[in-house]
């Protein structure tokens, strides 16, 4: 068996034909068409792979990767350096789904100047297909800048993590004039969707018939045009999840078994078998 072979059985190719690769067009379109749309985290070539098989229509090359990769309090450390190398291995393994990678701290902060070099380092060194910068109206001439630069850009408003500092902690946005100002702004500067984070079902369902471009929620209720989620709380790899996810599989108890027995087999001698 070739390696090709193996790589092939390991993890799967789709079965959906290249020619119905989601584009920024396509993505847009599902705001009036349908279905809702599907988005989950992606870090890695093989993870990549299963969500790409899977059907999943986008996958965010997050600098949550700081947080479940890497294993750090919040996501400022992570670099732009990383976040390429992470979104180039994510790129390789993708055939359908629209891959968007976050614009790292603190570059969007920095201005329009900064954020543009930024995004065109990370679509030109891997192939993606946009970014994703977090900011409201304060940050609307920023996207704009990346937006006229040719680079798509997907906004992300409500909890902004990149602003944790200010925030003091992981908490519940509930003010809707300042949600409403902020995705009005990030619409009218080109973005062809928003995240919307951490905020009321009522004011996720306000900003989602407000605007005419996709809402993709996450703790933002099922009134969204569509819903991220995060690789590793999807497939339970921790021991809970934040209120806003769901397990489908309690991975992270399977892996611990399945490296115990091991252990014990090779202890006792049982492995490896003649």
């Amino acid at each position: 068996m070739s390696n090709s072979d193996s790589s092939s059985i390991l993890y799967p190719l789709s079965s959906i034909p290249s020619s119905s690769k989601i584009t920024i067009p396509k993505f847009r379109e599902r705001k009036k068409t349908g279905p809702k749309i599907s988005m989950v985290t992606g870090y890695d070539y093989p993870s990549a792979r299963f969500l790409d098989a899977a059907g999943v229509d986008a996958i965010l090359v997050g600098d949550s990767l700081g947080n479940v990769v890497q294993g750090k309090s919040n996501t400022l450390g992570v670099t732009l350096g990383q976040m390429i190398y992470h979104a180039e291995m994510v790129v390789r393994a993708t055939s359908r789904a629209l891959v968007v990678v976050d614009v790292p701290f603190p570059y969007a902060q920095q201005g329009p100047r900064a954020a543009v070099r930024a995004a065109a380092q990370i679509l030109k060194r891997t192939a993606a297909d946009a970014v994703k910068i977090e900011g409201g109206a304060g940050r609307s001439e920023t996207i704009r800048a990346v937006v006229e630069a040719g680079i798509p850009v997907l906004g992300h408003c409500g909890l902004k993590p990149q602003d944790i500092k200010l925030l003091g902690g992981y908490s519940l946005q509930r003010d809707g004039e300042r949600l409403i100002r902020d995705v009005e702004a990030v619409q009218e500067a080109g973005a062809f969707g928003i995240v919307l984070e951490c905020i009321p079902t009522a004011l996720g369902k306000e900003a989602t018939e407000f605007l005419k471009i996709p809402t993709i929620g996450i703790g933002a209720g099922p009134h969204c045009d569509g819903q991220v989620l995060v690789y590793h709380d999807l497939l339970g790899f921790g021991d809970s999840e934040p209120k806003h996810a769901k397990a489908y599989v309690r991975l992270g108890q399977i892996i611990t078994e399945a490296v115990q027995r091991h252990c014990e087999e090779v202890r006792d001698g049982a492995f490896p078998e003649p």
